[in-house]
This record gives C-alpha cells, sequence and structure tokens, in this order.
C-alpha cells in the first residue's frame, strides 16, 4: 500500500486521501444523524446525502487530473530522451493508471455510502411513521 501511494504521486494520492477521510467523515456524521433519529426533522436530508456523491466525484476528479499532469511530465521526459524502451514507456503508464484508479475505488466507495445511508434514512422515515 505504501508503494502504490508512492508510485502513484505523494502529492495527489495524498489530497486523495484526504477527500477520503473526509468522506468517512461525512459518512459517520449522517450515520451518527440518523442513528439518533435526528434526520428525520431535517427536510433537506436526502439532499444533504448526496454531498457523499459529490465529494466522491470530487476524489474522481482529482485523480484523473493527478494523472493528467503525470502524463505531461513523462511526455516531456520522452521527448527529451528520444530513444526510449517499450518496457519504460509501458511501466510508466502503468504508474499513470494509479491515481485514477484510486479515485474511481473511493467515487465507488461513496456511492455505496450514499446508497446504504440513503436506504437506512428510508427506512427509519419508514418506521417512524408506522410506529
Amino acid at each position: 500500500m505504501k508503494s502504490w501511494f508512492i508510485e502513484g504521486g505523494p502529492l495527489f494520492m495524498s489530497i486523495l486521501s484526504i477527500l477520503f477521510i473526509i468522506i468517512v467523515a461525512v459518512v459517520l456524521f449522517f450515520a451518527i444523524q440518523i442513528a439518533q433519529g435526528r434526520a428525520g426533522k431535517n427536510s433537506r436530508f436526502t439532499h444533504q446525502l448526496t454531498y457523499i456523491k459529490s465529494i466522491g466525484i470530487f476524489t474522481l476528479v482529482v485523480g484523473f487530473l493527478g494523472q493528467m499532469v503525470g502524463l505531461t511530465a513523462a511526455f516531456d521526459a520522452i521527448q527529451q530522451v528520444q530513444d526510449i524502451s517499450p518496457a519504460l514507456l509501458a511501466g510508466g503508464l502503468k504508474v499513470s493508471m494509479i491515481c485514477p484508479l484510486t479515485g474511481v475505488f473511493f467515487y465507488l466507495l461513496s456511492v455505496l455510502f450514499w446508497f446504504v445511508l440513503d436506504l437506512w434514512f428510508q427506512k427509519s422515515l419508514g418506521n417512524g411513521q408506522n410506529g
């Protein structure tokens, strides 16, 4: 995991990690609100849950931005060297996929978290009306 982080580029991987920590914190905040029954009193709660997906989309964009910055630097280096082996090029392209893969993974987790919380919230609304 540490080598994945370093290979992906410390700057963008740090940003992605911070964004994932923010996603987890927001998920925990909303989960606590649902568990304590405070979410049902807020008419905008369903809309606020979409913040989780919005932060997830931002991680996706940051991942692809990291790839674009890395590829631009790699292509500049390739342009200066002129004679580059296909193995080195393939290795560089593989490394350039780390940030977007991480961003996609974090986005998928954010959608999963959103789905579970939304389902939980809808179920808690149904229980509150029936009970």
